[in-house]
């Protein structure tokens, strides 16, 4: 193992798994197409535990060792990770990202642990997403436009918002488009997690809201420029949005749940309360799993029972 792999990696091991290791991060980046952040944390997990290998072994681990561990030395690793004070959901990516590395081992022939197959995941309860009102997300729309001092940026602003509201898409997505892919039509064509791609109907306003920003904004690069850019005309970063958003919620009143993120639980939200179909949000939103998607009938329940609570004179306290 090289100096140079080693610090690419973050951690020491032995030669073979440090291999192993370098391997499967080039398959990570190159094949499953990870974010650098989802990357990062996976690396750090697997670090994490062998680390801990190596104490509770007395030496870093080898191959040989990694194919012989038993569910007893697994377990004895998220029984640290506990006493660290980690919680249920910390705990359950680590052992995804462990598990992500034994089934890319077993599957290129490296090696072979059924033990790791043997543990639960702890249990996670995922937090409901918390969208804005209707009402919130018509008037943030429009203070985001009136708000900043150079008319442009508050059109770029309102276009961004209302392109995350009005599509669902992620911030990482809106920010990605090229002034070439500018929702102008009728759909759009996302880049997603995974580099997946899906396409999206895209709503009258959000194309006005688009083509006034476009109009008003005082670079124009070419098709390939980025849609979406800062005050000198680079790429817009995603810090600038989060601040622009959380100066907003702070003028308005709104809860600090209010991100740019809560404006595509909004869209969901919004378009299940009025009788959308849940596999089609799914695919508008680009989720690979159906059951991320059903986290907005929680939102739909919570919304529900609090109605109740208010209004049923069954549920209201006697005094």
């Amino acid at each position: 193992m090289t100096k140079k792999q080693e610090a690419v990696l973050g951690f020491s091991a032995q030669p073979d798994v440090q291999d192993a290791l370098a391997h499967w991060r080039r398959w990570l980046e190159s094949e499953r197409n990870v974010s650098p952040h989802t990357l990062t944390a996976y690396i750090g997990d697997v670090a994490g535990f062998l680390e801990f290998l190596t104490g509770y072994q007395g030496r870093p681990p080898s191959m040989n060792d990694l194919g012989s561990l038993k569910p007893a030395d697994f377990r004895a690793w998220l029984s640290r990770l506990a006493g660290d004070g980690l919680i249920n959901a910390s705990r359950a990516r680590a052992l995804a990202a462990v598990r992500n590395l034994f089934r890319w081992m077993d599957r290129s022939g490296r090696l072979h642990n059924a033990a790791i197959g043997t543990l639960s995941t702890p249990k996670v309860k995922r937090p409901v997403p918390r969208p804005l009102t209707e009402v919130d997300a018509d008037r943030l729309l429009e203070t985001a436009e009136t708000d900043p001092d150079e008319p442009w940026i508050g059109k770029r602003d309102r276009a961004l918002f209302t392109l995350l509201y009005g599509c669902g898409l992620r911030i990482s997505e809106a920010l990605g488009l090229a002034r070439k892919d500018a929702p102008l039509g009728d759909v759009l064509r996302v880049t997603g997690k995974g580099r997946k791609e899906r396409i999206v109907p895209v709503l009258p306003a959000v194309t006005e809201a688009v083509r006034a920003y476009m109009d008003a904004c005082p670079f124009n690069q070419g098709p390939d420029a980025p849609l979406f850019v800062g005050v000198r005309g680079g790429p817009l970063n995603p810090a600038i949005a989060q601040r622009q958003m959380q100066h907003l919620r702070r003028l308005m009143g709104l809860p600090e749940t209010a991100t740019p993120h809560a404006l595509r639980h909004s869209f969901a939200t919004h378009l299940l309360a009025d009788g959308g179909d849940l596999r089609a949000i799914q695919d508008l939103l680009g989720h690979a799993s159906l059951s991320t998607t059903q986290r907005y009938t929680d939102v739909e329940t919570e919304q529900l029972m609090a109605v109740y609570r208010a209004a049923h004179p069954r549920a209201k306290t006697k005094e």
